[in-house]
């Protein structure tokens, strides 16, 4: 059979670096970090004592009382990206096939903020146990597709995958092989994590993954620094219309890119550390440029996973080194300098920044790389500290790693009408 083009249509986000998709942008674009001291909670007994939250987030001024009672944040952000990527594609919801639309929407936490709250109750009632009648729809990790699809009536495929920090990268992948095979015209897809909490940044604490650069939280997140020490606890989500292009076209939708290729792997080699030389997350680039019918020449960027962990950084550019050939001018961002890492959301919304990116022919800097680690190979471009790069994108690729060994990465290109 012929596989259909799939392009995006409709982008949403809500991020530490705006809540809206044009004040996120020009953040990004700007090198503005997105970290600060956290205010959720009591961080005094804490090692890390900083995160990159959302800013002036305050649920009533999406939600009525009532539905913000029973969601967790994790869904709020979910609907709120998506409600303004449905509004950024034009869509009209009366004229669409529901049976033809789906949400295909990732978290890697799902609602731990409500779980932190239900077990310190019960932990303070001396064995009563009280629970709210919402706290498991609350904390599933599936609640955001589902909210989405009754919200917008979409009866199509719904499911949430989970692979950890590749979990919205899987969404993206998931959606764009249901469109190409003819199963759906129009999928949303997406990820959305609220894992600010004393358990996610005390868990995560414990396992020494996090920077402790308490008194400078904005120069924390420092991918390929060598003075790097853990990555920043980032918040948000980000939302991605995927459709057909025959269905895009019919509807004179607005087209941002087009998915060219995806490709996912394990490691099969630790629970939580990445191979050293990164061999999965290669092959997950060579199977994403294979299904992009393009050579690792043709890329003009790389939005790197890069999360600022002294391993993981130099085995990703280990990986990529060896997919690009010696002399190639292909830039490698690293934007959770900016955003913090948003775990089950960073694909969603690194996909976003590459569709920007193409859209826009415009390269977010990496912000805060004082002393470029030594091992980085000398062969790769890594984008400036101090300034967006303006040039031509047509070919970009946004890899994403997660806890277990699973790699998720995606290939966009610039959409061209030459049917």
């Amino acid at each position: 059979m012929k596989l259909k083009r799939t392009v995006i249509t409709g982008l949403g986000a809500i991020t530490p670096l705006g809540n809206h998709l044009g004040d996120f942008w020009n953040n990004l674009i700007a090198g503005t970090s997105g970290a600060s001291e956290i205010t959720r909670f009591d961080t005094r007994n804490f090692k890390t004592k900083f995160a990159c939250e959302l800013k002036d987030y305050q649920p009533l001024d999406y939600f009525d009382r009532k539905e913000a009672r029973k969601t967790d944040p994790f869904t709020q952000y979910a609907l709120i990206a998506s409600d303004e990527a449905i509004k950024d594609a034009r869509l009209d919801l009366n004229s669409l096939d529901p049976h033809r639309c789906g949400v295909i929407w990732s978290s890697g936490n799902g609602g731990i903020h409500t779980f932190d709250q239900e077990v310190k109750a019960f932990a303070q009632s001396n064995g009563n146990p009280r629970f709210s009648p919402f706290f498991i729809p609350k904390i599933l990790i599936d609640t955001p597709s589902g909210a989405i699809s009754i919200k917008n009536g979409f009866k199509g495929a719904n499911y949430c995958p989970v692979s950890a920090c590749a979990s919205s990268t899987t969404a993206i992948i998931d959606a764009f092989n249901y469109i190409r095979l003819g199963k759906a015209d129009l999928i949303i897809a997406g990820g959305s994590e609220a894992p600010i909490t004393e358990s996610g940044m005390g868990g995560f604490g414990a396992m020494k993954a996090l920077s402790t650069r308490n008194d400078y939280p904005s120069t924390a997140s420092r991918p390929f620094d060598q003075d790097r020490d853990g990555f920043v606890m980032g918040e948000g989500a980000g939302a991605l219309v995927l459709e057909s292009l025959e269905h895009a076209l019919s509807r004179k939708a607005p087209i941002y890119a087009e998915i060219a290729g995806g490709g996912m792997t394990a490691d099969a080699y630790h629970p939580t550390a990445t191979h050293p030389e990164g061999l999965g997350a290669l092959k997950g680039m060579e199977l994403a440029l294979e299904e992009a019918g393009t050579a690792a020449s043709e890329l003009d960027y790389i939005n790197a996973h890069a999360t600022s962990t002294p391993v993981g950084d130099l085995s990703e550019l280990s990986a990529i080194q060896k997919l690009l050939p010696e002399q190639n001018q292909t830039w490698i961002g690293a934007t959770k300098s900016m955003t913090g890492h948003l775990l089950g959301a960073a694909g969603a919304i690194e996909a976003l920044i590459c569709t920007l990116a193409v859209h826009h022919d415009l390269l977010p800097p990496t912000i805060n790389i004082e002393n470029l680690d030594h091992a980085v190979p000398s062969s790769l471009r890594i984008t400036p500290v101090d300034q967006a790069v303006g040039q031509p994108v047509n070919y970009a690729m946004s890899n994403t790693f997660g806890f277990g060994g699973h790699n998720a990465t995606v290939v966009l290109k610039k959409y061209q009408n030459d049917i």
